[in-house]
Parts: C-alpha cells; sequence; structure tokens
C-alpha cells in the first residue's frame, strides 16, 4: 500500500497544533488565561480540522510523538500538582510512608517524628521546607494510591535534589502509559469493529497532550491499564485482565467503578474470581503503605473531597446555588455525599439495566457511567475528562471530545490567587458539552441502537 502524504492544510494545521503546544509548554503561565485560551483554542481548531480531513495515520501517531516529545524538557506550567508529587515521592524514597503524615505536620516538628535518623533529616528537612512553600494541599493527607507513589519514589531516588530530573522522570512514566495507550487503542479498535484511525481522537486531543505529558497527571497510567484490562478480557484472559483493572485502580481508584459492569458479562462465579484478584492486587500493592492511618487519613481525605472541594462541577452547582436560596449558605456538607451516592446508585443501575451486556459494549457502558459519575461529581478539574477522551473512539460518542475541548474554560479560575471562578463561563461548558450528548443520545434512539 503506498504510503499517504497530508495535504497542504492538513500540514499547516500539523505546524500550528506544534507552535501552540510549544507556546503552551515555555511561555504560558496559568494566570495568563487569555493567551492560554488562544493557543488552545489554535490547537483544537487544528485537531478539528485534522480529524475531518482524515489525517493519515501513520502521520498522525507521528505528529502525536512529536507534540508530546516538545514537552520534555519543559516545567510543568499549568499545574502545581508535581509539588506534591515530588513531596511524596522524597518520602517514599527514604521509607516514610506519605499517607501518615499531613505536610504541615512533617514542617511543624521539623520532620522528627517521621526521620529518626538526623543524618537523613538534615539531607531532606531542606528540600521539603522549599518544596512547603510550593504546595496547594499542605492541610491534607495524600490521594495518590501506590502505583503513583513508586512512580514518584523512583523518581525522587533518582534525582534527590533536581526538580527538573524529577519532572523529566515522571513525563518519561507518562511517555510510556502514552506508547501502551496507543499500542492498546490500535489492536482494541479492529477488534470491536472500528477503524484503526479512530485512535487519533484520543492521540491527539490537546487537552489530552497538555495535560497527561504537559501537566503530568497520572490519568495517563489509569487510561492505559483500564484498555489493557479490557483487550486482556477481549482475549479471554480473565486474570490477567483483573490484574490490570487491580493496576489501574492502585494508580487511580475511579477505575474501580468498573467492576459492577462485570458482573452479568463474566457470570457470578466468574465474576468473584476476578475481583478476588484485582483485590489481591490491591492487597500487595497497598501493603507497603498499611496502618490504621492509612485506613483512617485516606477516609478523611475521602470526606474532605466530597464534603469540601468544589471546582468546575455542573448538577451540583445548581443544587449550590439552590441551598444558597433556602438556607443562605454553602451545603456542600450534605450535597455532595448525596450526590457521591447517586453516582453509585447510577452505576449500580446503569449495570443492572443494561440491554446487552458484551465485551463490545463494555466501553460505552463504562463511557456512560464515568459521564454520570462526573455529571454528579463536586470537582471536575480537566484531566479528569481524559479517561472519557480515551474511552470516545472505541464508541459512536463524540461527546467526550467536545467535553475536552470546552473544559479549557475553567482554566480561568487561575487568572488570580483566589481561584475564582466565572460561573459564566463554567454554564458555557456544560450547556455546550449537554447540548452534544442530548444530539447523540437522540440520534442512537432515532437509529433504534440498543444499548
Amino acid at each position: 500500500m503506498p504510503l499517504k502524504f497530508p495535504s497542504a492544510s492538513q500540514l499547516l494545521a500539523l505546524l500550528l497544533s506544534a507552535a501552540a503546544y510549544a507556546g503552551l509548554a515555555y511561555a504560558t503561565p496559568r494566570a495568563e488565561f487569555g493567551q492560554l485560551l488562544a493557543l488552545m483554542a489554535v490547537a483544537l481548531a487544528a485537531y478539528a480540522w485534522l480529524l475531518r480531513t482524515r489525517l493519515p495515520l501513520r502521520w498522525g501517531l507521528g505528529a502525536a510523538l512529536v507534540f508530546r516529545l516538545l514537552w520534555v524538557p519543559a516545567q510543568p506550567a499549568l499545574s502545581d500538582d508535581v509539588y506534591r508529587f515530588r513531596w511524596d515521592g522524597l518520602l517514599v524514597a527514604h521509607g516514610v510512608n506519605p499517607f501518615q503524615f499531613r505536610p504541615d505536620e512533617l514542617i511543624a516538628d521539623g520532620a522528627r517524628t517521621a526521620f529518626s535518623d538526623a543524618t537523613t533529616r538534615a539531607q531532606v528537612l531542606p528540600e521539603l521546607q522549599q518544596l512547603y512553600r510550593q504546595l496547594n494541599s499542605p492541610h491534607y493527607y495524600s490521594v495518590y494510591p501506590p502505583v503513583c507513589q513508586a512512580v514518584f519514589g523512583a523518581a525522587a531516588r533518582l534525582f534527590p535534589t533536581s526538580e527538573q530530573g524529577f519532572v523529566m522522570s515522571l513525563r518519561a512514566a507518562v511517555l510510556l502509559a502514552e506508547a501502551g495507550t496507543t499500542w492498546l487503542l490500535l489492536a482494541l479498535l479492529p477488534a470491536l469493529g472500528w477503524p484503526a484511525a479512530r485512535a487519533l481522537r484520543y492521540l491527539l486531543h490537546p487537552l489530552v497532550i497538555v495535560e497527561l505529558t504537559g501537566n503530568l497527571h497520572f490519568e495517563a497510567l489509569a487510561i492505559c491499564f483500564v484498555l489493557l484490562a479490557m483487550w486482556l478480557l477481549h482475549r479471554q484472559q480473565w486474570a490477567r485482565s483483573a490484574g490490570a483493572l487491580g493496576l489501574a485502580v492502585a494508580a487511580k481508584l475511579l477505575p474501580l467503578l468498573a467492576l459492577p459492569l462485570l458482573v452479568r458479562r463474566l457470570g457470578w462465579r466468574r465474576f468473584v474470581a476476578y475481583a478476588a484478584v484485582v483485590a489481591g492486587v490491591l492487597l500487595v500493592l497497598f501493603a507497603p503503605f498499611i496502618s490504621v492511618a492509612l485506613v483512617i487519613n485516606i477516609s478523611r481525605s475521602l470526606n474532605l473531597y466530597f464534603r469540601s472541594f468544589e471546582f468546575n462541577a455542573s448538577i451540583y452547582y445548581v443544587l449550590r446555588a439552590i441551598g444558597y436560596r433556602l438556607t443562605t449558605y454553602n451545603e456542600i456538607a450534605r450535597i455532595g455525599p448525596a450526590l457521591a451516592l447517586t453516582s453509585a446508585l447510577f452505576g449500580l443501575g446503569l449495570a443492572w439495566r443494561e440491554r446487552r451486556p458484551t465485551l463490545a459494549t463494555l466501553p460505552v457502558a463504562l463511557l456512560l457511567l464515568l459521564t454520570g459519575y462526573y455529571a454528579l461529581a463536586t470537582t471536575v478539574h480537566p484531566w479528569y475528562i481524559t479517561p472519557l477522551i480515551a474511552l470516545a473512539p472505541l464508541t459512536r460518542f463524540r461527546y467526550p471530545l467536545v467535553w475536552g475541548g470546552a473544559a479549557v474554560l475553567s482554566y480561568a479560575a487561575y487568572r488570580t490567587t483566589a481561584y475564582t471562578e466565572n460561573l459564566w463561563l463554567v454554564g458555557l461548558e456544560y450547556t455546550v458539552v449537554g447540548a452534544v450528548l442530548v444530539w447523540e443520545l437522540t440520534r442512537r434512539s432515532l437509529r433504534n441502537e440498543e444499548f
């Protein structure tokens, strides 16, 4: 088959994309929302054109790699989570349980509680004190599961005093995960009856490139492991699939929501064995951190997440406004847990009511489940959308691609250190996404496409 070359307009779109990513990586502070929005708009417009004009797959794969490599030496400019990654990594590298102490506790007592050896404490404390001033959550326990902690710890061991080296180590891990995701998408798509070129919907999406490779969010690892679990299920390798799903949960807890969708697909007996393997993997990976403090502190962190944190939400913001109207104060402490319970019931209901629970329909079931979860969430950071974008090529839906583009509007909150959201922009984001979702659901019903 002769090699296809991109058209002149596609080459221009590729060049504009590269220029936009370079500008985002090296010349766009997070507070400069206007510049950030303009560059992301260029990248999104180029992305849409490349998909519309069907960029040849090989060129698309090459472009996806180049766009990611552009970020290799860059510091994450749009997120400060990397400082907490390094904080946890330094603790893990020196044998300290990162779930046991809050950063403010360690700094308050000069790290004497965590580091009994005076020499080690003298070496690590200056690094921790410098990092402490840059943390966005110094009063909270760590929420990053063991796969993340292992990567953080390895990077900190390799580069105990170099922030640049630490960042590049994390980026290498993300790039490896993205390489795995690429292979898995190219394998899964034909197996499910879709063209392999649909992988570019994920691989070239600007939000994926900026938030995963650029800002070093470990949804990249979770996505890779979830797709691996799907691929192994498709090959009827149940035990290995369960191991992969266990790794996904140990990277980000959210993939645990996929388990109810497997009950009817596997049958109760096989499902129990599958869940036991997932639990066994999690037990092994959490074993180095297991303590009474782990259970208590993670519970506290999850409680705070559902009762205190709010960002770029949809349904929750409507309910919050009603709460203000009725009680004159923020009812998140009640609304957050109620929405979390509703989300769990939605997932169970979706698993029970699904018409055709086959392995071929698993991607769309998981996509809708995660969509419901984030529609009810109190906090939806832009990078939370990336797993939905990864699932979209395996389904008929495109609204996650639109959501990933519209989520850029939430960066407006970072114009000030107070992180003040513009609710008009939040409303615009969800109006657009909701309209596309309703349109796509309507099209499916008109075509009598069963789910």
